[in-house]
Order: C-alpha cells, then structure tokens, then sequence
C-alpha cells in the first residue's frame, strides 16, 4: 500500500474511528522530523520526543496507538523504557529502531513484547507497515479492554444472590442442584438465574460460561 492509499484508508476510517496517534520518541532531530512528515502524510496522528522522560511525562492514549522508539537515548534506554511501561501500556506496541544491528538486543526486545525491530536508514513502507500493524494490534488491546470493563460493571450490578447462583450454575449444576446448595426452591433459582442472564447479556448457558471464564480464568468449567 502507498502511503496515498494509506491516507484514503484512513478518512474513510477517520468519520467512525478515533485517529490513532503514533508516538516517536528520539534525540536525533533529523530523524523525528523526517517520521513525522511520513506518518503525517500517511493520515496519523504524529507526537515526537527527544527523550524517554518527556514522552513518560505524556498520559495515556486512549485511542488506537504505537510508539516509534529509539534503542539509544540520551536518559533512559529504549529497552529501560520499554521495561517501564510495560504494564501500564499494554494497549501500545513499540516499534524499536537502531543505527545499528545487535541480535542479542533484538532477542530482548521482542521477548519482552516488540512489535518489530528496524535497522537504520529503513525504507518508508517498512516502517508504515510496521505502524499499520502496530496500530492494529493496539486497536484489538483496545477494544478487549471494553469489553472487559462492560463485563466487570455488569457484574457489578448483580446482587450477592445472584453472584452466587452464577457461579453455581456456570459450574455445572442444575437449578435443583443450586436451589439444593444454597437452600432455597428450585423456583427462586430460575428467577436468579434470569436475572444474571439479563443483568450479563447472556443469550445462552455457553455464553454466560464464557463470559465466567473471562471474569475469573481457570475457575469456570460447564
């Protein structure tokens, strides 16, 4: 794809979607003027820093995004910075570049997660590409992350009762079975039970299990 075709793609995207932003953090001005003008060009949001700390300083983005890093910073390595947000960013894949090339650096970074690893000078549609990917990698995280806190806050709403007759049912038991367990009729459960499928947006049992299964992994089991 050209990064004209890029910048169709993207308007066409833009009236439904947030426009992803990619972050590029390097001290060589060069460098982040000429990505700049690139991803610029390509349709996307574009923030550049020379340093880790000014980026860190940068709240969480929370729309589709990327970060663009350098492995040699003047403060904090690429790979220190990498390490930090970690856990915080999850949603942000990294894109490492370098002036030159070292395999064991390499291993390191994509172990720990990197999205892809350029060698300097690299051509402008490998760095694209290697965007778009990252863009929608960060996109999936994204959207996971909702659904997740959709399921959490329904969760939320449903009474101890109902907490209880859930886990029971996603277990395996039958409503006699559950209504034996926490001692009440058989009768009351069904009502519980339509409850939490209404409350949790289950159209079925198989569904509410694997909504279970996403709240609690490992613990649910029909």
């Amino acid at each position: 794809m050209t990064p004209a075709h890029a910048v169709e793609r993207e308007s066409a995207l833009s009236s439904a979607q947030p426009t992803p932003v990619v972050f590029v953090v390097d001290d060589d001005i060069s460098v982040r003027e000429s990505l700049e003008a690139m991803i610029r060009f390509a349709g996307l949001r574009v923030e550049t820093y020379a340093c880790a700390q000014d980026f860190l300083g940068r709240p969480r983005a929370m729309v589709p995004n990327c970060l663009v890093l350098d492995v040699s910073l003047p403060d904090l390595s690429g790979l220190d910075l990498q390490n930090l947000i970690a856990s915080e960013r999850t949603d942000m894949p990294i894109i490492f570049i370098t002036g030159y090339g070292d395999v064991p650096m390499t291993v390191r970074a994509m172990k720990a997660g990197a999205a892809e690893f350029l060698t300097k000078p690299f051509d402008d549609e490998v760095m694209l590409d290697a965007i778009r990917h990252a863009i929608e990698r960060s996109r999936a995280a994204l959207n996971e992350e909702a659904g997740m806190r959709s399921i959490r806050d329904r969760y939320a709403s449903l009474s101890r009762r109902e907490r209880e007759v859930m886990a029971l049912v996603v277990s395996g038991l039958l409503n006699k079975q559950v209504g034996a367990e926490l001692g009440i009729s058989e009768i009351t459960v069904k009502v519980h039970r339509r409850h939490v499928m209404q409350k949790m947006d289950a159209r079925s049992l198989p569904e509410l299990v694997n909504i279970a299964g996403r709240l609690h992994p490992g613990r649910a089991s029909a």
